[in-house]
């Protein structure tokens, strides 16, 4: 009967409790950083481990269960409004320099209408031959 009690006393209680003092300094911390470096792992992973320790924590003093579904919602709710621009690898996907994506489009092309040119001159050199 007690583990009912402890459960059913982490609901609003302990959603309260998690953006009152975990996300409220998980704000403050990401404020102080740039937005471009969000997606950055090595910058945010110190302030990440943070806030899940927080959440833990908080858990741990209302003796709820962690993880639970209000700290999955939670979350899901950090990860959309500071990480949705972000790849699993933690940079944004884009584009390399045109001086690196140059010649991996020029070289082949060249290479095609090279091996074009020899198999033609090949094939005009070995008609007069029996």
């Amino acid at each position: 009967m007690s583990q009912c009690v402890s459960v059913q006393g982490c609901g609003s209680h302990y959603e309260f409790a998690i953006e009152e003092f975990c996300l409220a300094k998980f704000k403050l911390d990401m404020q102080m950083l740039d937005q471009r470096q969000w997606c950055s792992w090595e910058d945010t992973v110190e302030l990440y481990s943070d806030l899940t320790n927080c959440t833990y924590i908080v858990a741990q003093g209302m003796s709820c269960y962690w993880p639970n579904r209000m700290v999955d919602e939670f979350f899901i709710q950090v990860h959309r409004y500071y990480f949705h621009n972000c790849s699993l690898s933690g940079r944004l996907l884009k584009d390399p320099p045109n001086r690196i994506l140059g010649p991996f489009i020029v070289v082949p092309i060249l290479v095609t209408l090279l091996m074009t040119a020899l198999v033609v001159w090949r094939s005009k050199r070995s008609e007069g031959i029996v």
